[in-house]
């Protein structure tokens, strides 16, 4: 059994964060996606450069989930105006949580999204909010497992392709 650590990233951690993205995105999407929207897809959204900028980006914050072997997972959160769109004053974005499929079903992601709540209640906040792909059943029912409900949708875009995302939210307060 892998003992679990979650730790806010730093810069030095790009090169774990660009593994993680490209393999999760990959192992989650690739199925259902030309490879030439995936391609373009990962070059674009999980650069060096991009992610530096993220790291670096006021509000946002990511939390790296480590074993005692490898990288198995991060959460990218946002806060204010570092969220992926307007019109959610005092709450906290969860813009990703990219588990490798290794380590599915080992309750990482609930971990995180614990990690989340905390944060929220911290800074009393009203909701989180995340968006998650219409098409990706496994994830909705596990979001709905942790008292997520649809509450509208956005168009995400996948190099050449709109695809609709169902966005969700958890009450805190």
């Amino acid at each position: 059994m892998d003992n679990f650590l979650i730790r806010q990233c730093t810069l030095k951690d790009i090169e774990k964060l660009k593994y993680l993205s490209e393999k999760t995105f990959s192992e989650t999407f690739s199925e259902e996606n030309s490879q030439e929207n995936l391609e373009e897809y990962l070059q674009k959204n999980f650069s060096y450069e991009q992610i530096e900028a993220e790291l670096k980006t006021d509000g946002s914050t990511f939390f790296l989930v480590e074993t005692d072997r490898e990288a198995a997972a991060y959460m990218k959160v946002n806060f204010d105006k570092a969220q992926t769109e307007p019109g959610h004053p005092n709450t906290l974005e969860v813009q990703r949580i990219y588990v490798l499929q290794e380590y599915k079903g080992k309750h990482i992601g609930k971990k995180l999204i614990q990690k989340a709540i905390e944060a929220g209640k911290t800074y009393d906040l009203h909701y989180i909010w995340l968006g998650v792909w219409e098409n990706n059943i496994k994830a909705i029912k596990f979001y709905e497992k942790q008292g997520f409900i649809k509450f509208d949708t956005h168009i995400f875009v996948l190099g050449e392709e709109e695809q609709t995302d169902n966005l969700m939210k958890l009450q805190l307060n």
